[in-house]
C-alpha cells in the first residue's frame, strides 16, 4: 500500500486579505490534484484568537507532516519563518509555491 504525503501549508496570514485564506485554499485544491496527499491548512483554522495561541497549534501541524509547501512572500511573515526553520529542524521538505503554480 502506498504511504500518503503529508502537506503543510505556510506562508504570510496576519496582514494579508482574508487573513490568506484564498490562496491558503487555492494552494490546498492545487496539491490534492496529487494522489495521496493529505494536507494541513492552517488557514482552516477559526478566527478570533490571539496570534501567539495560533503558532502552537501550526507547529503541532507542521510536525506531522513530511514537507512544507511554502507560499510566495513567506519571507515577510514571522511565523512563516519560524515555521520554516522548525521544519528545517526536523528534516522536513521544503517545497516553494512556484513547484504547484501550473497545477490546474
Amino acid at each position: 500500500m502506498a504511504k500518503n504525503v503529508v502537506y503543510f501549508i505556510s506562508g504570510p496570514m496576519t496582514g494579508t486579505e482574508d487573513m490568506g485564506r484564498a490562496r491558503f485554499a487555492e494552494a490546498e485544491r492545487r496539491l490534492k490534484k496529487y494522489p495521496g496527499v493529505i494536507v494541513l491548512n492552517p488557514a482552516s483554522l477559526p478566527l478570533g484568537m490571539p496570534e501567539c495561541r495560533y503558532m502552537p497549534i501550526c507547529l503541532a501541524m507542521l510536525q506531522q507532516a513530511d514537507c512544507v509547501l511554502m507560499l510566495d512572500g513567506w519571507e515577510n511573515s514571522k511565523g512563516a519563518r519560524i515555521e520554516r526553520g522548525f521544519a528545517i529542524q526536523c528534516g522536513k521538505f521544503i517545497i516553494p509555491e512556484d513547484v504547484i503554480r501550473d497545477v490546474t
